[in-house]
């Protein structure tokens, strides 16, 4: 809003002290939910919900209390987490309130700030000290349910929204001779062979979690992998009802393990083949500090440092990771300079050398550690600092001095990658140079008009000079700038910092955005608010965009996590309706929109009679009901397409046309067999019953299918057969028996003209329907940007009005530097099992 609307607006009545609310309970973190958990429409707040509940019993653990912890997603979007802990606890709680005295579990779970942390007797060591966590869970959730398994009984309240659903209330008499009134948890019943423990149970609030409201199997692993790893000895079990995915995690070999793992999974080939490990509790300035801390050197260039406190993960570092980086510079450079290799190689050490290729996991346990922020992103204790300091001098030196061929190795590393600093240095100074004198900017780059606010500006790295032209055209050009990519960038994965610089592609993208790079980078000298890939839907464009992220995420960072950076999306066809007045135009972005929008075509003005009988118009199926029918065909066939990796197609097609699968016992999924046998009439396939790998007592089924005379098998199991996926195909069969009865027609007005078809199968109905709206429209696909005319370029893909684009994130950039690495990495056989796992995904292939 401009000072000039502020000054023009009248706020006198609206403004006033009925605008004050007060908010009772947790009104609060229902009113806004992203102040407690984070964000509630991109899945991380609901992914939060979980570890809230999980910290919880990790802190049992960590107190010595619990070992075995559980989390189930359910079929429902509900989960469930048990630990066997002390359980919470379950007496009154009296205090000075006049509410009913209540159940210290019912104040933890409807009360911010309450729980048993703040007291140093209960937990010494624990992650959240605000107190708000469970009971953030309890606000968010339509429902929860908590069950206390305390001194042999079982207790059970029950919430929705926050509130208790299930509520008792009793009067006691003090022994003052007082009566009061409690509201005790309820009894269910004594459990004398049952563990103590608690199980919280709870499903997201679709109120409030709008967007997303689909756990993620993988999301939810990775965070329990780590919980796994930093705390030896829990024993940590993920399963998922949905697919039948189970978990069980469990490290002996804490971080040290968590190190090995990062490097493996990365396959990066390890300096020291064991990683140097610590773990050692010191006192500084009167608090117990416990560090433990793991690190391995490998042949690549990134270092990766994960530093946590209380199991809590800090992004931006803090006092602990200034003591290890601290520390190690120091003992590594001694003993190098002990060796005599600097003075050899005649060059002058950085921490950043030592640094270079190391994969690091530091893990602090500490009293009331102290956080810079309530998201506890960075670390403020002061008393951690020279904790880690002490234990790295000691620790690592020794690890030094006992294993003189490894430290050799590393200390080999170290310098090189001192000379490849200082080489890069050298080409900096020539970069910085040739922008003095040229400048400062690419011959190629077409800048935006002067005076226009750096925020404001966009630069579009576009693919090739054809493009750009057209970009250059079509761009708005007080906000807009064009930089045209001839080629592919360097691959700068395994590319040091001195060929990095030596790149004409790179050096002239640096000279654009102006941050400089490495040491030299800065955000604030940052020319573009936004920095837009714009490249061809194809391989080729797909690799470009893929190695740019590459070359975001590994030097620039700051541009991905500040916002800075997006994936143009330009329309892949152009379609015209036949007949229309003013040449009816439409730009479609993919495959799916081009389906939608024939879908809509084919139901306008057509009626499907499942009996045949034209002449009982009321009979007639028509659209919205016809529209959704090949709405659900299309998503299940998209299902289906999904899993024809693991499954023959022609096996999803049976199970489609109505062939129910039952696997629960060996003659149920035998017969399941031959009703598929039956449906299928094909003599290359063969299916076997065979007993479950990962379902003890069930069975799945074997697909076997010659191909030349080669077998190729794909396996249909009990997972699959429990799934959303199988009931999505499966549906396509409950459809056509419930609107295709034998006669069945469908009758569509095209052009003024009535034309029918009998159908026997809803994919004779798509595919008739589709077949006449292809006869009414004109359709192009763009196979590149340069196909596509300067005044459709900006009106599609850069025209702010109408454009639309993908912002890219940091776990959008780790997935594409994966594939990247699997596609274009040293790696053949990695390369090869890559794409034959996943050609079947490919809809558009270029040859």
């Amino acid at each position: 809003m401009t000072d000039e609307n502020i000054q023009n607006k009248d706020t006198s009545s609206s403004y006033g002290a009925n605008a004050i609310q007060i908010l009772e309970g947790l009104e609060a973190v229902r009113k806004r939910p992203g102040m407690y958990i984070g964000d509630t429409d991109d899945g991380s707040g609901l992914h939060h919900l979980v570890y809230e509940v999980v910290d919880n019993s990790i802190d049992e653990v960590l107190a010595g209390y619990a070992k075995d912890i559980v989390i189930t997603i359910h079929n429902d979007q509900s989960v469930s987490v048990l630990d066997d802990g002390r359980g919470i606890p379950t007496d009154i709680k009296y205090d000075d309130k006049h509410n009913p005295k209540r159940s210290a579990a019912e104040i933890a779970l409807t009360e911010l700030h309450a729980g048993g942390k703040f007291n140093e007797n209960s937990y010494k060591i624990s992650g959240g000290l605000h107190g708000v966590g469970v009971s953030c869970v309890n606000a968010l959730s339509k429902w929860l349910k908590l069950t206390v398994y305390r001194q042999r009984k079982t207790f059970q309240l029950n919430f929705e929204k926050g509130k208790v659903v299930n509520r008792q209330i009793r009067t006691e008499t003090t022994p003052d001779g007082k009566e009061i009134r409690t509201s005790p948890m309820i009894e269910v019943t004594s459990a004398p062979e049952h563990p103590n423990g608690t199980l919280v149970e709870f499903l997201p609030d679709d109120e409030i979690f709008k967007n997303v409201l689909t756990f993620n199997y993988d999301t939810l692993l990775d965070r329990l992998r780590q919980l796994a790893f930093l705390n030896s000895g829990a024993h940590i079990i993920l399963k998922d009802e949905r697919t039948g995915k189970e978990e069980d995690l469990k490290s002996e070999n804490g971080v040290c393990g968590f190190v090995k793992y990062l490097n493996e999974i990365a396959e990066r080939e390890p300096i020291n083949k064991e990683p140097f490990h610590a773990v050692k509790t010191v006192d500084s300035q009167g608090t117990p500090v416990t560090v433990e801390v793991a690190m391995q050197w490998h042949d690549g260039y990134n270092e990766v440092l994960d530093a946590y406190t209380n199991n809590i993960p800090q992004k931006d570092g803090g006092t602990h990771v200034t003591g290890l980086r601290n520390a190690m510079t120091r003992v590594l450079k001694n003993y190098i300079s002990a060796s005599g290799l600097d003075k050899k190689a005649k060059v002058e050490l950085d921490p950043l050398d030592m640094r270079e290729g190391l994969t690091c996991v530091l893990s602090i346990k500490v009293p009331q550690p102290k956080f810079s922020s309530q998201t506890k992103d960075k670390l403020v204790s002061s008393e951690v600092r020279p904790a880690v300091e002490e234990v790295i001098n000691s620790e690592l030196s020794a690890y030094l001095e006992e294993n003189p061929e490894t430290a050799q190795r590393l200390c080999e590393k170290i310098v090189s990658a001192a000379r490849a600093r200082e080489a890069a240095r050298k080409a900096r100074n020539i970069i910085r140079k040739s922008a003095l004198n040229g400048g400062g900017l690419p011959g190629k780059l077409a800048d935006c008009a002067k005076g226009t606010p750096s925020s404001e500006c966009e630069l579009f790295l576009v693919e090739g000079d054809s493009a750009g032209g057209s970009a250059k055209v079509g761009r708005d050009s007080k906000f807009q700038a064009i930089l045209p990519l001839r080629g592919k960038i360097l691959n700068v994965e395994k590319a040091s910092a001195d060929k990095l610089l030596d790149s004409e592609q790179i050096k002239n993208l640096m000279m654009a955005l102006g941050t400089g790079i490495d040491r030299d980078f800065n955000i604030e000298k940052l020319r573009y608010g936004r920095v837009i890939i714009m490249t061809d839907a194809d391989v080729d464009g797909a690799h470009i965009c893929t190695l740019l992220l590459t070359f975001f995420y590994r030097q620039m960072p700051q541009l991905i996590e500040e916002g800075h950076v997006f994936i143009a999306q330009p329309p892949l066809y152009k379609v015209q309706r036949k007949g229309r007045k003013n040449n009816e135009e439409k730009y479609l972005k993919d495959d799916k929109e081009l389906a939608n929008f024939l879908r809509n075509i084919a139901t306008e003005d057509a009626v499907l009679y499942s009996d045949g009988i034209i002449s009982a118009p009321e009979n007639g199926i028509r659209g919205t009901k016809l529209d959704n029918l090949l709405k659900n065909y299309q998503s299940a066939i998209d299902v289906m397409n999904s899993n024809a990796r693991f499954i023959d197609k022609s096996v999803l097609k049976a199970i489609a046309a109505g062939v129910d699968i039952d696997l629960s016992t060996q003659e149920r999924a035998q017969a399941s067999a031959d009703a598929l046998s039956k449906q299928i009439s094909d003599p290359a396939l063969t299916l076997s019953v065979v007993p479950s790998s990962d379902n003890p007592g069930q069975f799945s089924l074997r697909i076997t299918r010659k191909v030349y005379g080669t077998s190729h098998y794909t396996e249909l199991t009990p997972q699959f057969a429990s799934s959303e996926d199988y009931q999505a195909i499966r549906s396509i069969g409950t459809y056509q028996a419930e609107y295709l009865k034998p006669g069945a027609k469908i009758v569509k007005n095209v052009a003024g003209k009535l034309r029918e078809k009998s159908v026997d199968s809803i994919n004779a109905l798509y595919e008739w329907l589709v077949s006449l709206a292809y006869e009414g429209i004109t359709l192009q696909r763009f196979k590149g940007l340069g196909e596509m005319n300067a005044d459709e370029l900006g009106q599609t893909t850069m025209d702010r009005r109408v454009r639309r684009m993908l912002k890219v994130s940091i776990p959008d950039a780790v997935k594409a530097n994966e594939v990247f690495e699997k596609l274009m990495g040293d790696d053949v056989l990695r390369r090869r099992q890559y794409i034959e796992e996943n050609a079947h995904r490919v809809s558009n292939l270029d040859i």
